[in-house]
């Protein structure tokens, strides 16, 4: 059985990989968003490991359908007032990126004492997020595939697609060059 967990990725890792596509999502402290940690789930996609990146639940997504591309996280035990599940995050398949164990480590989702109380509702919320995406791996995976195999495979039948999402083959140079320099290290 397949298990998903969340990582972390390195956030220099993540600086490089912004320097040659600007869909990755932004790290920058231009645009206040260097205490954002790169959170997400890693699916196997042609022979590598791929980071899709979890967003927290907002407003604006609502009101939009998930897409190929764009994959809502639901409470199923919680209904808004107008009886829909209610909404924990967002996978944005689109943006995920090549790593590998150099550049991930596992979020410890565990719930501490000592931890603040904001802290131990943002761990309740991934539990939650990540309970979902357990028992949804399959579909994950199987999105996961399609968008890469639209994105690389057929861009001139996916141009909206290829627009916002990232690009892979570039990315797959940046993580190749990263693990030829550290096995060069050993």
């Amino acid at each position: 059985m397949k298990e998903l967990n969340f990582y972390y990725t390195d956030l220099k890792y993540i600086r490089d990989l912004s320097n040659v596509d600007d869909n990755v999502m932004s790290i920058s402290p231009q645009r206040g968003k260097q205490d954002r940690p790169f959170v997400g789930v890693i699916v196997l996609l042609n022979g590598r490991k791929y980071c899709i990146p979890l967003t927290s639940p907002k407003d604006k997504f609502k009101t939009m359908k998930s897409q190929v591309d764009f994959l809502k996280i639901f409470d199923e035990s919680k209904r808004t007032d107008k009886g829909a599940p209610k909404l924990l995050g967002v996978l944005n398949i689109n943006n995920m990126i090549p790593v590998d164990e150099t550049v991930i480590h596992k979020v410890d989702l565990a719930i501490h004492d000592n931890d603040k109380p904001e802290i131990k509702r943002h761990k309740q919320l991934m539990q939650k997020q990540l309970k979902w995406c357990r028992a949804c791996v399959d579909i994950i995976e199987n999105r996961a595939n399609k968008v890469y195999d639209m994105v690389v495979n057929h861009p001139d039948k996916n141009r909206n697609l290829v627009k916002r999402s990232s690009k892979f083959i570039r990315l797959e140079a940046v993580a190749d060059k990263l693990a030829r320099k550290i096995f060069d290290l050993k």
